[in-house]
């Protein structure tokens, strides 16, 4: 069936192991994509929605290097938001909902368009493996398939088992049988392993429930988009989520069920994500607390299922079903089906390379919740990554390794391998240093050129981030030069109260009063005119404006990660032998031992290791 050797084997077409083979196929390796199911291609297993806090400037940078999941999502969605739009540009961070089916649809039809990738419906048990180098998988129905490299995205199915109160099941989402056999093969070949657990709410018949008790949560009046391409679709009609409330009286009714609870007594005993949990845990946790938000977010434009965010439950069906009757808008609610949590296998991403390759094995990659993330995005960042590194290593090209101060992506990669993670790990801006230069709309700025230099995002991409450059910089220039005119100006600064002006001033001063936006410096008709004539889109409006407002803080940034990028460029040698620094601390040679930093920087960030290590490195490799 399998005579040739491919280039790449992805096993798994969940968000990871789709971005994974699309981007190796597109670079030019014979890909195959092998999964359970054909029929679930990156399938949203939990909410019907892309981006978020973080999680959108993911999905943004991804598409800049050329990535689908941002397509995708603009294919699919019901609903975009521009979160944090109070706060600076820092903190914006785009999120839509998407149509569930049309999202799983949109990924096949896609990665059905993309050369060099095959399909291939099966369940891989097992790798074949020479010496310590990967060569192919070998599949339930015991077919070898060969291959020059593997790209594991296994996500929750390592060995998933269900649990619904008491009751327990294998599988790997409800309805679907777990993967069986990698886990206990990867650890014969000297891996560690370790579990988690994450849950999902009960989805509701929306026909029965009272939205008028609700209140409603509509998109944005303006719709934006994740994709920098043009062609992308803008979003004409959207769908309304709701939000309500937790009670007292749902409080009580959950407790009621405790004793049955998988998470206390004792069934369960991995850890569930810090950032999501379920809503037992919340009430246990927060006893305190009068109420939780619940999130009523549709499913898509044709259907009536509903999803229940903030009410993921492992709780008997039945104590599920009386709570959640209890939250006002339910009285009358129907189940589809009941929450559940699911434990799966992991292994501590402190075994892999910034390339996503495995220390222990060569040619085989890791990408997804197999690393102990948890996320859509988080996992589709890491899968682009690996298909990225696949490609390039077996072409003995260099690794594409992005810096923390280049993406999200780089910050999420670097976090995982040197700091490692115990819990479900998710990304929020606050794990970033340098979130002023990480921002969701100079995503393609920073990462399309690199994408292009090693053959992922094609000549259209890159031709378009420069007619971007060179449009926001004539833009900047024309706004810093031109002079505005009292009579102008101040019928605009007194609407906002704004100290008006005496006598003629740069706008560009003007522009950057904390309460002076682009609508108000639009106004003025020399700027506007200027506009029109050079077709100067809306997003290089926005573009201008952060640039000429955040000049100062954007420029410190840049300085500090200047100075970060000082300590990167020293490297240390894969085979450095720490004992011969007798100065450091046993843990820092334990730690270091473990994690191979590949630099200094890296190795300041590895918990244990202290500035004094740092100091004794730096002079014993002569610098």
């Amino acid at each position: 069936m399998f005579q040739k050797e491919y280039d790449v084997i992805v096993v798994g077409a969940g968000h990871a192991g789709s971005e994974a083979a699309a981007a190796a196929a597109n670079m030019g390796s014979s890909t195959l994509l092998i999964t359970m199911n054909l029929q679930n291609i990156a399938q949203m297993s939990c909410n019907p929605a892309m981006g978020g806090i973080a999680k959108g400037q993911i999905i943004k940078e991804i598409d800049a290097l050329g990535g689908y999941s941002g397509l995708v999502t603009d294919y699919s969605a019901i609903q975009f938001k521009m979160l944090n739009k109070s706060k600076g540009p820092a903190m914006w961070s785009p999120r839509a909902q998407s149509d569930r089916m049309m999202f799983s649809h949109k990924w096949r039809e896609m990665l059905e368009a993309t050369p060099n990738l095959d399909f291939y419906q099966d369940s891989v048990y097992g790798l074949i493996v020479d010496g310590t180098t990967v060569v192919g998988v070998t599949t339930q129905l015991g077919i070898k398939i060969y291959t020059k490299t593997v790209i594991l995205t296994n996500g929750t199915f390592l060995n998933g088992l269900i649990h619904v109160g008491e009751k327990q099941f294998g599988g790997g989402r409800a309805g679907e049988k777990p993967s069986l056999g990698i886990t206990e093969e990867l650890v014969n070949l000297g891996f560690m392993s370790g579990r988690m657990k994450t849950g999902t709410p009960p989805r509701v018949d929306g026909r029965t429930l009272n939205y008028n008790k609700m209140e409603e949560q509509p998109g944005d009046i303006n719709p934006g988009r994740f994709s920098y391409l043009p062609s992308s679709p803008k979003l004409t009609k959207q769908r309304s989520c709701h939000v309500t409330y937790t009670n007292p009286v749902t409080h009580d009714l959950l407790r009621e069920g405790f004793d049955r609870s998988p998470m206390f007594n004792g069934r369960i005993k991995s850890v569930g994500p810090r950032y999501c949990p379920s809503v037992e845990d919340k009430i246990n946790r927060f006893a305190d607390k009068e109420r939780h938000q619940v999130f009523v977010e549709p499913e898509g434009w044709s259907t009536v299922e509903v999803y229940v965010n903030g009410f993921s439950t492992s709780l008997p069906e039945d104590i599920q079903f009386n709570a959640l009757k209890s939250v006002p808008g339910f009285e009358d609610v129907k189940f589809f089906r009941p929450g559940y949590a699911i434990e799966y296998d992991y292994f501590p991403p402190t075994q892999l390379k910034h390339s996503l390759e495995t220390k222990p094995i060569e040619n085989l990659f890791f990408a997804g919740q197999i690393n102990g993330t948890t996320g859509y995005e988080e996992a589709a960042a890491q899968g682009l990554m690996a298909g990225i590194n696949a490609h390039l290593k077996i072409n003995n090209k260099p690794e594409f390794i992005l810096k923390r101060n280049e993406a999200y992506i780089g910050v999420l990669i670097d976090d995982l391998i040197t700091k490692g993670t115990e819990e479900p790990y998710r990304m929020f801006t606050s794990r970033a240093e340098f979130r002023m230069l990480l921002r969701q709309d100079n995503a393609d700025i920073r990462l399309t050129e690199l994408s292009h230099n090693i053959g992922l995002a094609s000549y259209d991409r890159y031709n378009l981030v420069k007619s971007k450059l060179s449009k926001t910089k004539k833009l900047i220039d024309f706004i810093t030069k031109l002079s505005v005119l009292p009579s102008e100006m101040n019928p605009i600064l007194e609407n906002k109260n704004s100290k008006p002006i005496s006598q003629s001033m740069k706008l560009k001063k003007l522009y950057c009063r904390p309460n002076i936006v682009s609508e108000d410096v639009l106004k003025i008709k020399a700027l506007n005119d200027f506009i029109n004539e050079n077709s100067i889109e809306e997003e290089i409006v926005e573009q201008s404006e952060i640039q000429i407002k955040y000049s100062g803080y954007i420029d410190k940034e840049k300085s500090h990660a200047e100075k970060l990028n000082n300590l990167e460029s020293v490297k240390i040698p894969l085979a450095f032998d720490y004992s011969k620094l007798k100065s450091l601390s046993s843990e820092a040679k334990c730690k270091l031992e473990d994690i191979k930093p590949r630099t200094l920087s890296q190795a300041s960030r590895i918990s244990g290791v202290s500035p004094a290590d740092i100091s004794a490195m730096l002079v014993f490799m002569g610098r």
